[in-house]
């Protein structure tokens, strides 16, 4: 069960928003990879607008998530691709419906 997750809101600068959708997508594939990382969205919310959901067990997973290759990656592209720094917001999860 899932009790921590991270919400994060990402702009993207003017003309590369196509570029963090494809980033996004991409990084599919790195948090399938990661064991503590049980669940993974990636969002559209606006025209350039995006963000992140994951959820975790635990802190330990929410802090190796935010030590792994997707936060790494994403800060190593944030300068180019991002208006301004992400926004990751710490929250709790209160309930949750996922499948079995």
């Amino acid at each position: 069960m899932v009790k921590v997750a991270l919400l994060v809101r990402l702009q993207a600068k003017p003309g590369k928003e196509t570029v963090v959708a494809s980033f996004l997508e991409s990084a599919l594939a790195m948090a399938n990879e990661e064991a503590t990382t049980p669940v993974w969205f990636a969002l559209r919310l606006g025209p350039s607008t995006f963000g992140i959901f994951d959820a975790f067990a635990d802190e330990a997973g929410r802090s190796a998530h935010l030590a792994g290759p997707i936060a790494a990656a994403l800060m190593a592209n944030a300068g180019e691709l991002l208006a301004e720094p992400p926004q990751i917001e710490h929250v709790d999860v209160l309930a949750t419906k996922l499948p079995h």
